[in-house]
């Protein structure tokens, strides 16, 4: 699945092409730059939206095993009280 990017005024003036590139992917569509919305083909979306999906299914991200993730560990977490 590619997502396409375009932006509002490009989607104004091709409504055509977007809903044909939703066909791949999600449309996400910029307003200045920064992505506002996203169209969906109505397959995708009653995939995503269906309630019979199991806990796995819900949770799964494509591409979650390739993120890495650099925590570091709070310095000012509660201590156990010390009880003398």
């Amino acid at each position: 699945m590619t997502a396409t990017t375009m932006s509002s005024r490009e989607f104004n003036q091709n409504v055509s092409a977007a809903k044909r590139a939703s066909r791949q992917g999600p449309v996400l569509i910029t307003d200045r730059g920064v992505p506002a919305h996203v169209l969906l083909s109505i397959g995708e979306y009653r995939r995503l939206t269906s309630e019979n999906k199991g806990v796995l299914e819900a949770l799964f991200m494509s591409g979650l095993s390739e993120i890495e993730l650099d925590i570091e560990p709070a310095s000012d977490l509660p201590r156990a009280a010390a009880l003398d």
